[in-house]
C-alpha cells in the first residue's frame, strides 16, 4: 500500500498554545486547574490533559471559588468572563489569538453601526464565544440560501465576521453571494479564516489527485477536520473520518491502492502514527510526505503565565 502524508497536518499553533497552557498551568500550581469546554476538539488531547490533573467543566460553576480556570482555544462569550470574575476564579485565557482578531472585528464594525452577519456553525463553541463577544445583534447564517432569505433592505449599513474554521471555498461562495445581494456590504473576506485550517485544507487539495481515498485524522466534532472530508469529496475522493487506528477498516482498501492521509489541526501526531501502524497491519506500506509549507507561526502564552515566567 502506497501512503502519501499532507503537508502541513496536524497541530496548529492556537492548538499548541492552548496545549501548552493547560500543561504549563499544571507544573505551576499543580493539580487541579480547571478548564472550561474542552481545551480542543480532540478526545486523546483531552484524556492526556485528565490523567496529568486538569478537570473539565461545562460550567464555570463546577469549578471552585478562586480556582486556577483556562478558557479554551474557541473563546468564551463577556457573560462568562463576568462569571469568572464573580467567582474570582485565577483565569488564564487560551483563545486562538485568531478567534480574538473575530472578536475585535466584531466590536468594531459594530461600533461603526454596523448591521453583523456572521458566518458560522450554529452550536459551536467558537460561534457561540463571537456572538457573546460583541454587544450588539448578530445574524447567523451558514449557506447561500440562508443569504437570500435575508430580509435586510439593501441600504443598511453591513458586515460580516466568518468563523475561523470553516471552509475557504464554502465560504467564499456565501461570501460572494452576500457581495451580490447587498454589494456595500464589508468583512475581511477569507482572512479571518485560520491561515492553518487554509493550508491544510490547500494541502488536501493537492494531495487528493495523487491518491485513490484520504483517511482524515480527527474526531467528528472537529469542525475544521470535518471540512477536509469535505475537501476531499468535493474533490472527487472517497474520504473517512477517524480519530486513530481503531477506526480504520480494512474494507476501505485494496491491493496497490494509494492512501492519502491528513490530520485536523486538533489532531496530535501521536494519532496519525496509529493509523499508519494500523495500515500497516493490513499490508507492506510505502510511505512519503507531500512537499508543502512548513509553518513557522508562533503564539504567545497568555498573560497570566507570562507574569510567572
Amino acid at each position: 500500500m502506497n501512503v502519501i502524508l499532507a503537508q502541513p497536518r496536524g497541530f496548529c499553533a492556537g492548538v499548541v498554545r492552548a496545549i501548552d497552557t493547560v500543561e504549563q498551568a499544571l507544573a505551576l500550581y499543580g493539580a487541579p486547574v480547571y478548564v472550561r469546554h474542552e481545551i480542543v476538539h480532540n478526545r486523546h488531547v483531552v484524556q492526556t490533559l485528565q490523567d496529568r490533573g486538569a478537570v473539565f467543566v461545562d460550567d464555570l460553576e463546577q469549578a471552585p471559588l478562586g480556582a486556577v480556570t483556562i478558557f479554551s482555544a474557541h473563546g468564551v462569550a463577556r457573560a462568562v468572563e463576568q462569571q469568572a470574575r464573580k467567582r474570582q476564579l485565577h483565569v488564564l485565557d487560551a483563545t486562538c489569538p485568531l478567534v480574538t482578531k473575530v472578536h475585535n472585528h466584531g466590536r468594531q464594525y459594530a461600533a461603526k453601526g454596523y448591521q453583523l452577519i456572521l458566518i458560522g456553525e450554529p452550536g459551536h463553541p467558537e460561534v457561540i464565544g463571537i456572538q457573546g463577544q460583541v454587544d450588539a445583534p448578530i445574524t447567523l447564517i451558514q449557506t447561500i440560501e440562508q443569504v437570500q432569505a435575508l430580509v435586510f433592505p439593501c441600504e443598511t449599513p453591513l458586515a460580516y465576521l466568518t468563523q475561523t474554521t470553516l471552509s475557504v471555498d464554502h465560504t467564499r461562495h456565501v461570501v460572494d453571494a452576500l457581495k451580490q445581494r447587498y454589494p456595500h456590504i464589508v468583512g475581511p473576506d477569507d482572512r479571518d479564516i485560520c491561515y492553518a485550517v487554509q493550508n491544510r485544507q490547500q494541502a488536501v487539495r493537492e494531495l487528493c489527485p495523487l491518491v485513490d481515498v484520504l483517511l482524515v485524522v480527527g474526531n467528528a466534532h472537529s469542525a475544521n477536520a470535518m471540512t477536509l472530508c469535505s475537501v476531499a469529496n468535493h474533490s472527487g475522493k472517497p474520504s473517512h473520518l477517524v480519530a486513530d487506528g481503531s477506526e480504520v477498516d480494512s474494507r476501505w482498501f485494496t491491493p496497490q491502492m494509494t492512501v492519502g492521509i491528513s490530520a485536523g489541526a486538533s489532531t496530535p501526531d501521536a494519532s496519525v502514527q496509529d493509523v499508519i501502524a494500523a495500515l500497516a497491519r493490513i499490508a507492506p506500506l510505502h510511505i512519503q510526505t507531500l512537499p508543502g509549507l512548513e509553518e513557522q507561526v508562533l503564539f504567545r502564552p497568555p498573560a497570566g503565565l507570562i507574569a510567572r515566567q
